[in-house]
């Protein structure tokens, strides 16, 4: 299952214990197993790290939605009325 939003590790950047979940991202600690979900890998399986070195990764970005305008549409002039 593939979650819109997370961060994506390179499998190749990891080691096996870190593809697999069984040891945290960043400092590679295997126990007590990392728990936090904190990415995924391209194939779809999560990438965890310990609950202390969580924080220390990025924040995905929010996809940003520009506000819908009349963009191409007669301007309105400033004073001017309808007929």
């Amino acid at each position: 299952m593939d979650r819109t939003g997370e961060l994506k590790f390179d499998p190749g950047a990891l080691s096996a214990a870190q593809r697999n979940g069984d040891a945290c991202v960043v400092c590679h600690k295997k126990w007590p197993r990392p728990h936090v979900r904190v990415g995924c890998l391209p194939n779809g399986p999560g990438v965890f790290a310990c609950a202390d070195c969580a924080p220390a990764l990025p924040r995905p970005r929010e996809h940003f939605t520009e506000p819908t305008t009349n963009a191409g549409g007669p301007m309105a002039l400033a004073g001017a009325t309808a007929d």
